[in-house]
């Protein structure tokens, strides 16, 4: 079989120098001579690509929206690039079970818009919402709302995954419960495209909040507020977002969009954000979150009107952005206890003073996840790749040494490589390996990402 015959419009098979150079120049800079770029619509069409593979013993790569920061859709030479992002659709919206079932092209902004119109909410909320469903699942996204709401993989009820054989498996269920042999949905969710193709998702819907309130607390400094973030965890608050940052990072957004940041005062802040059913019970824990920090002396705390709300959540949005547009970086996706976020920002603050390499710190401070930028600055492309390494291996190890992870919520992809492999131990990546060659046992569908 040809893939003129699988794929029959010529609109979305693209064969060796048919490849657009401006798809080349955005999501593949670093390919040379591929095999082909595919643009599926259906399940049936993603099989028969799958044993076109097989009949030519040739790498697949699987991509959606490019929106990730670990190279993990990355191709070299002579791969089979399939792209998701025509298969968009929504297939069907339960509302007896509360599912909605999508393709995995379909972006995660496209599904919070049809949900919140008819009065449900999708919650995990990373910030490319230009990223796709099929993406998410790959990398288990969470984004700021996963302190209450956690992260893709609670909403993910069943998906149909094709496998680098072409075999069709269904993983997960409908049903709430199920304690009936190993969870292969969850192997699948985070594996990075390395295991198997999603074709369907089926996602877990819930009923939007009513009621949304954003509040401003501002610190002397970053270690300062982290303590408050220890506080508002233990004492139980019903918090729906916590990001941290610092003055010097949100100050970069105000330059990008000429927009000044509700909070002028302190030198770092928390933006949170409460919802719920009623007015009454939103203030209600924003009157036990006043009580909670004011022992961490902010210097003030605002409470939001809907235009300052906007501002706020664009400029936090946007920091990353103009982090790009001041400098070539290294974005960071750690994961520690939330008890050891003040622990590693001092930690970075050393590394940053011995390294002259600067830091951008901001994040998601309710669940322990750091988004911090390492800064090329004007260093030359040969000493930039030799500092960059220094630190990133010194940096791995320290997270790794106080109960922390490589990543959180962008994956392991290529660029985590070398610090995963550093840090996990010769068994555990052992099992990793064994548990790819079960599913993938010639080492075709995305290789040399993560295991």
């Amino acid at each position: 079989m040809n893939l003129s015959e699988i794929i029959l419009d010529a609109d979305r098979l693209f064969i060796g120098d048919e490849i657009p150079r401006d798809y080349l120049n955005e999501k593949q800079t670093k390919a040379k001579n591929l095999h082909a770029l595919a643009y599926p619509l259906t399940k049936g069409e993603v099989v028969d690509l799958m044993h076109y593979a097989k009949e030519k013993q040739l790498v697949v790569i699987p991509s959606g929206a490019n929106s990730g920061l670990a190279h993990a859709t990355e191709a070299h030479e002579g791969e089979l690039l399939i792209d998701f992002s025509k298969m968009n659709r929504i297939l069907d919206f339960d509302l007896d079970t509360l599912t909605l079932s999508v393709e995995p092209g379909i972006t995660i902004g496209e599904v919070q818009k049809f949900v919140q119109e008819r009065g449900f909410f999708y919650p995990p909320d990373p910030a490319s919402k230009h990223s796709t469903i099929g993406g998410n699942v790959a990398t288990n996204a969470g984004g700021m709302r996963a302190v209450k709401y956690g992260t893709t993989r609670d909403y993910v009820r069943q998906m149909e995954v094709v496998l680098i054989s072409g075999e069709v498996l269904e993983v997960g269920s409908l049903a709430i419960k199920n304690s009936s042999g190993y969870n292969l949905k969850h192997l699948f969710i985070g594996s990075e495209g390395t295991l198997g193709l999603t074709t369907r998702i089926d996602l877990k819907i819930i009923p939007l909040p009513t009621v949304n309130q954003s509040v401003i607390a501002a610190f002397p400094s970053l270690p300062v507020a982290c303590e408050a973030v220890i506080s508002i965890m233990r004492d139980g608050l019903d918090i729906t977002a916590c990001e941290f940052f610092e003055r010097d990072a949100i100050a970069l957004s105000e330059k990008m969009l000429n927009t000044p940041f509700p909070s002028q005062k302190g030198q770092a802040y928390l933006l949170m954000t409460f919802d719920g059913s009623s007015q009454e019970s939103v203030l209600a824990e924003i009157a036990r979150l006043e009580a909670t920090i004011k022992t961490h002396a902010p210097e003030e705390i605002v409470l939001l009107n809907e235009a300052d709300t906007v501002t706020a959540w664009k400029l936090r949005d946007s920091i990353l952005t103009a982090v790009v547009e001041l400098s070539e970086n290294e974005p960071l996706d750690l994961s520690v206890p939330t008890n050891k976020i003040a622990t590693l920002f001092n930690y970075t603050k050393e590394v940053e003073a011995k390294s002259g390499l600067r830091f951008v710190s901001f994040g998601h401070a309710g669940d322990g996840n750091i988004h911090a930028c390492v800064l090329r600055g004007d260093l030359s492309e040969a000493e930039w790749a030799v500092k960059r390494h220094e630190v990133l291996s010194e940096l791995y190890q320290y997270v790794h040494d106080i109960g922390g992870l490589p990543s959180a919520e962008h994956g392991i992809g290529l660029t985590k490589k070398p610090y995963f492999d550093q840090v996990f131990d010769s068994s555990y990546r052992h099992y990793l390996k064994q548990i790819k060659l079960a599913f993938d046992p010639e080492n075709r569908l995305n290789p040399g990402k993560l295991v």
